[in-house]
């Protein structure tokens, strides 16, 4: 059927109008600005840690567990001391003044505490008689010369001002790795409270352009309250991020013996940490060589030592001793008395069960820091395994969290557009918003965690001699 004229004419020109027009220019994507006190960043702390040097100076000013460990290690000097001094000479000197009350007109011989020899007024083959009062001075020197118990008893000092030495470098590699994982964990919460942030912007903007859209009559009340509940979501995630970052700020002002909370300064290199930290500590030739380690076998041999000691007392011992007495004549100005060399032979035979009781205490000890240290190597073979794996298992984890990440970064572009153009629901885009920031909270956790993957490796295999 032919067209009318007239209808003819109206479609051309309507068609030539139409092709001769400029094409509208497309229209900007709605920009929503949004602002919210909680927005606001968490205040800094007092105190900022901006350098590993200057976190390791605190940690030997302040640190109360080194402090224990330094103590532990003069202990342990000073027990050793004690046990040599029962293998070398002693010397004493002595001066008395003594009057007998009963008989004036003797001279009374002070010998020690205990009391005085009466020594009647005689005259001496010199000429000389005692003073009344008389006064003496006593020199008496001691040598032990076959006294095993001792011997063991020294070997026990030393073995336990070893085990002393080695658990105080195994307090410093703790330490160290204790302030290495609490500047990582500081770190990883600054981050997160901070994606935290960029995540409840997102939210309130994606809010934003759901109500716009809503009041141009394209959406309905549903899709705003699903994007107000994200929002709340995001908002609950953010106080909880803030709460985590300032009980890790805590943490890291205990760890580096402040009674107050540190921050890390933003300019702090976390990725140079593992090698400033080479440069304090070394690592072992071996697992076995770990201080823990050490420091159980020393205690065990400290221990056997101590229990051969309390076994060797039931032996005799064997000692030499010199005392030589002067006093005071008239004339003057004296004399001197006796001068005697003896050996002593001490055999043991009845002690009431103490050495016995301190046997079988002994005994109990050495068994004790046997099981300890097998307790330890277990612990040991164990946390070295799980180091050495933690490395892979954390890059593997990182390159992961990139993949999704990007992908739901991607997803999240995707889904706004489809919502703005009217092809998306309230619900995909709010699903996407969460996965998008819950992707950037795990990549950011996971990169720090291979941080402190690599500071573990190292550090559960290393000896730290700050």
């Amino acid at each position: 059927m032919a067209l009318p004229p007239v209808l003819l004419l109206v479609l051309v020109t309507t068609s030539a109008l139409a092709s001769q027009a400029e094409p509208l220019p497309p229209q900007a994507p709605f920009q929503p600005k949004v602002e919210d006190p909680m927005l606001a960043p968490v205040p800094a702390a007092q105190q900022l840690v901006g350098s590993w040097d200057e976190a390791l100076s605190l940690v030997r000013q302040r640190s109360t567990d080194l402090g224990i460990a330094e103590a532990g290690v003069q202990r342990a000097e000073g027990r050793w001391r004690q046990a040599l001094s029962a293998l070398l000479p002693t010397a004493r000197v002595s001066a008395g003044v003594g009057v007998d009350v009963l008989h004036p007109e003797n001279s009374l011989l002070v010998l020690g505490p205990g009391g005085g020899v009466p020594i009647p007024p005689n005259v001496g083959e010199d000429g000389r008689r005692p003073t009344v009062p008389l006064v003496s001075g006593a020199v008496s020197v001691s040598q032990s010369v076959v006294d095993l118990s001792a011997w063991r008893g020294l070997s026990a000092a030393r073995a336990g001002e070893t085990s002393a030495v080695a658990n105080l470098q195994d307090v410093r590699r703790r330490l160290t790795l204790g302030v290495a994982r609490v500047l990582v964990a500081t770190v990883a919460a600054e981050r997160a409270a901070e994606l935290n942030r960029v995540g409840l912007r997102q939210a309130l903007e994606r809010a934003a352009l759901t109500q716009r859209i809503f009041e141009l009559g394209a959406s309905n009340q549903l899709d705003v309250v699903r994007v107000n509940q994200d929002v709340a979501v995001a908002r609950g995630a953010l106080v909880s991020g803030d709460e985590q970052l300032r009980r890790a700020r805590e943490a890291l002002g205990l760890s580096l013996g402040l009674d107050r909370a540190a921050g890390v300064n933003p300019a702090f290199n976390l990725q140079g940490l593992v090698e400033q930290i080479q440069q304090v500590c070394a690592p072992l030739q071996g697992v076995g060589e770990r201080p823990d380690l050490v420091a159980a076998r020393a205690q065990l041999e400290s221990a056997r030592d101590s229990r051969r000691q309390a076994s060797a007392g039931y032996l005799p011992t064997l000692g030499l001793s010199s005392s030589v007495v002067g006093l005071t004549t008239e004339p003057g100005p004296g004399r001197l008395a006796f001068w005697n060399i003896s050996a002593v032979l001490s055999v043991p035979l009845w002690e009431g069960g103490l050495r016995g009781g301190v046997v079988s205490e002994r005994q109990g000890l050495e068994e004790q820091a046997a099981e300890t240290l097998e307790r330890t190597r277990r612990d040991v073979e164990i946390e070295v395994a799980r180091a050495r794996r933690s490395v892979e298992v954390a890059e593997s984890l990182v390159k992961v969290a990139t993949e999704s990440r990007a992908l739901a970064e991607r997803t999240d572009q995707l889904t706004r557009r489809s919502f703005e153009v009217g092809r998306g629901g309230s619900l995909e885009l709010v699903q996407s918003g969460a996965a998008l920031r819950q992707a950037e909270l795990t990549l950011a956790l996971r990169e720090f965690e291979l941080v402190q993957a690599r500071l573990d490796a190292f550090l559960t295999e290393a000896r730290c001699d700050w």
